[in-house]
């Protein structure tokens, strides 16, 4: 299981030197789980081990966001200052958020023949 949890740690860690060497505006966590995806579709299955780590991790992600909870509450005058921005931004990724996974489902279901527009097409 260490094994596995040094795996996670060390994409991570390859992603972020790939970041800082190429300045890419990607996080160095997102390049390092892009390699491991990248591995794993590689090897054709993800290893049970594997999947028991990451489901631990998922379980307990909440205790995640803690840091980042005191981080927030040690800025709160920043954040009070920021309000406006802060909300616009929350707002608008939400909604393109949306917007994007509701496009990506109406394409994904059309090209798969599940959806709606392919239903009509085969009557």
């Amino acid at each position: 299981m260490l094994n596995f949890v040094a795996l996670l740690l060390v994409c991570q860690l390859i992603g972020e030197v790939i970041q800082k060497a190429s300045g890419l505006p990607l996080p160095g966590p997102v390049i390092g789980m892009v390699i491991l995806f990248i591995g794993l579709l590689i090897r054709g299955e993800v290893p049970e081990t594997l999947g028991s780590v990451t489901k631990n991790l998922l379980d307990n992600l909440a205790l995640l966001f803690v840091p980042a909870g005191v981080g927030v509450l040690t800025h709160l005058a920043l954040v009070e200052d920021e309000w406006l921005p802060i909300s616009l931004a929350l707002v608008l990724s939400t909604v393109i958020t949306i917007a994007v996974t509701a496009l990506l489902l109406s394409w994904l279901l059309r090209i798969s023949g599940k959806g709606p527009s392919s239903q009509e097409s085969k009557e």
